[in-house]
């Protein structure tokens, strides 16, 4: 057994709509909170019941993107003030520790680096660190396509909160292919070791790698821990179909792959951990029995 792996959770939407929680597109899982954010709490409880070291807000939906312009500004700080607490509450009520990861999604759309536009950028990522900052213990910048991304984080938390001592953590998306080379790619093209690069010169602490292929990740972690002793490292994959990992986000609902079983997702987060994770979770897909499972095997 390989011990002192910190667990994640899992897919929060997939989660939602298993549960019978409002869900649909374009909101995806911002609907159950608009609607019936019980379903909300309910999920966060049911990954802290398998194992969850540290949950993660229900806030990636709650941009323009997904909810339309009108709603976010009549409601968007609210309700990403409210994942924070429904997070919050649910960490408090754990009878182990349990920690929350703030959700700072590619605010202009998921998988698309051309979409990236940094003024833009940096208003959206203003409302959401300015609401999630009394109630979040680390801040996680997830599913970024490029660096220019994770650069325009860290602009907003050094201007909103000046030295934040709380842990940031940068996860990116990957490319669904290895290069010729055999080696993984940031959806923007960009290298592992340019990832590393970033977030060791904008001071986070990890870096991960989520919401993409299980078979891409462990070349990513191992480029990652080549080029750094230093940094935690992360994976939560999807549960994606391969031919739907390219789709962006409100293109449809992407069919699950049904090799991805608590079993079949464990074979690949121990060759994650072989590589030199630290950190293991799930995004997309991957639900409480996964995190369980994982929890069983990496756990002391």
């Amino acid at each position: 057994m390989i011990s002192n792996i910190k667990i994640l959770d899992g897919g929060m939407g997939r989660e939602l709509a298993r549960m019978g929680a409002p869900f649909r597109q374009p909101e995806w899982s911002a609907l159950a909170l608009i609607q019936a954010p019980e379903f909300v709490r309910k999920a966060h409880d049911a990954f802290i019941a398998a194992g969850s070291d540290v949950i993660t807000t229900n806030s990636y939906a709650v941009v323009p993107f997904h909810v339309g312009e009108t709603v976010f500004a009549e409601q968007g700080a609210a309700l990403i003030a409210l994942s924070g607490k429904l997070a919050r509450e649910a960490a408090d009520a754990a009878k182990t520790p349990v920690k929350v990861a703030g959700s700072l999604p590619p605010v202009l759309g998921s998988y698309r680096p051309d979409l990236f536009e940094p003024v833009a950028a940096k208003k959206l990522l203003t409302v959401l660190v300015e609401n999630l900052k009394d109630t979040v213990d680390y801040w996680l910048a997830e599913t970024q396509s490029s660096v220019a991304e994770v650069e325009a984080v860290r602009e907003v938390l050094t201007d909103v909160l000046g030295d934040d001592p709380r842990p940031l953590w940068f996860s990116f998306t990957l490319q669904d292919q290895l290069n010729d080379d055999g080696h993984a790619l940031l959806r923007s093209g960009e290298s592992i070791e340019q990832a590393v690069d970033a977030a060791q010169r904008l001071s986070a602490s990890a870096i991960l790698f989520n919401c993409s292929r299980p078979e891409v990740m462990a070349a990513a972690v191992r480029a990652a821990r080549a080029a750094s002793t230093s940094l935690d490292i992360g994976v939560y994959a999807n549960a994606f179909e391969p031919a739907d990992n390219k789709r962006g986000a409100n293109e449809g609902l992407s069919k699950m792959r049904q090799d991805t079983d608590p079993a079949g997702y464990l074979q690949f987060a121990e060759d994650w951990v072989a590589q030199g994770a630290t950190m293991v979770g799930g995004c997309c897909g991957i639900g409480p029995e996964h995190i369980a499972a994982l929890k069983n095997a990496f756990s002391q």
